[in-house]
């Protein structure tokens, strides 16, 4: 870890509001780039809130947001962020396949077309940095507007994630070790 995390005693006072609303919000406890973010208590104030959104709020289940976050951590190579999420996608239901799929950079088969669409946009996202005509039209069709921001929203969101948790060194929790090459 290239940066030394604050404790809550440490912080300011502007730090530690944010610290307290992040552990009062749906998460319970604060995710872990939050904890670097706190250098820019604004910021990780702002992040953190989007964030929450990201993960809680938006159109998608948790294992179809979990599909445009592994395809984020998988381009990133975030170890940290991929240890976590694909945790989460197997919690939220997220088929063991896809995800070993896109960590070794296969396309997965896809039953569910919503699913399909949302791992092509993100992957398109990435990269080809930004979106044909075609497949546009069709996420219009299948994902509507909104869910085309709010894949573009956890795409950009956990980008900003991944660049943190790669810049500062962030650790596996100790006997983890990553599945990302």
């Amino acid at each position: 870890m290239r940066l030394k995390l604050l404790s809550p005693g440490e912080m300011s006072a502007d730090q530690k509001q944010t610290y307290d609303e992040s552990i009062a919000g749906k998460r319970g406890k604060p995710p872990p780039p939050m904890m670097a973010w706190l250098n820019s208590p604004e910021m990780a104030r702002h992040a953190t809130r989007l964030g929450g959104f990201l993960r809680f709020d938006t159109v998608f289940s948790a294992a179809e947001s979990e599909i445009a976050i592994l395809v984020t951590a998988r381009h990133w190579t975030s170890h940290y962020e991929w240890y976590a999420h694909k945790r989460l996608a197997l919690q939220g239901g997220l088929d063991p396949k896809i995800i070993d799929d896109i960590r070794d950079r296969r396309t997965p088969q896809f039953d569910d077309p919503k699913a399909k669409m949302i791992y092509d946009l993100a992957r398109s996202l990435h990269e080809g940095h930004g979106v044909t005509q075609p497949l546009y039209d069709e996420a219009v069709e299948l994902l509507g507007e909104r869910g085309i921001v709010e894949i573009i929203g956890l795409c950009g969101y956990y980008t900003m994630v991944s660049m943190t948790l790669n810049t500062f060194e962030f650790e596996l929790p100790a006997g983890e070790v990553s599945e990302l090459a």
